[in-house]
């Protein structure tokens, strides 16, 4: 078994968090280029879904895309559980997640590959072909995300964790989303003191510091 990550890209964090919880490691990758916004020409040449993460299993198959890796390790150990213990939780901590990819993640992806110019003509991941990127998605992008902050501040003023009274993969999400918007100057607004408060329990978690 081996994943293929990328240290500074949001979804790889997303399920390096996940494992780290766990207390489960495996053999990784980076096939990142160092200090340039690119994956490797081998790794993009041998693979054709040419985005990360990507976790290769012993009998040579692939599982992609972060939340489809966590899943599977989230079978084979359930313990600690951070897609839920039981239905109505696994459902709430689903939505959760789902609207923080959504609504917060995907917009400040929306946001930056359209706005940097080393993505020109990489307007969206794991393409070969050309695509152009959109000024207009950038305002847009940015509009997004802040409806992503107000609605997610509304949540946490109601409850300590993003789906509930227990960390999940929804908080992960929603952190690994608001640490790449702050990197792009777009962090949590001043006026949400609700995800500030949240913010700051989850960024003490090991599995975040470390």
């Amino acid at each position: 078994m081996k994943l293929f990550t990328w240290e500074t890209a949001p979804n790889p964090r997303r399920v390096k968090i996940f494992l780290d919880e766990k207390g489960v490691k495996i053999p990784s990758e980076d096939v990142g280029v160092t200090g340039k916004p690119f994956l490797k020409t081998e790794f993009l040449e041998n693979h054709g879904h040419r985005r990360v993460p990507l976790l290769r299993l012993d009998d040579g198959s692939y599982i992609a895309e972060a939340m489809a890796i966590c899943r599977y390790f989230e079978t084979l150990y359930p313990d600690p559980p951070l897609m839920g213990s039981d239905a109505r939780q696994a459902g709430k901590i689903d939505m959760w997640e789902r609207l923080a990819e959504w609504e917060g993640l995907q917009a400040i992806s929306e946001f930056y590959r359209n706005s940097k110019g080393s993505f020109s003509g990489r307007a969206l991941p794991g393409y070969a072909q050309t695509l152009e990127q959109i000024p207009e998605l950038v305002e847009r992008g940015e509009a997004r995300l802040n409806l992503f902050y107000a609605k997610f501040d509304t949540q946490l003023a109601k409850h300590k964790y993003v789906a509930g009274k227990s960390f999940s993969v929804a908080d992960i999400t929603t952190l690994c989303t608001i640490d790449f918007a702050s990197f792009s100057k777009l962090g949590i607004p001043g006026n949400c003191e609700n995800l500030q408060r949240w913010y700051e329990l989850v960024s003490k978690r090991p599995s975040v510091s470390g």
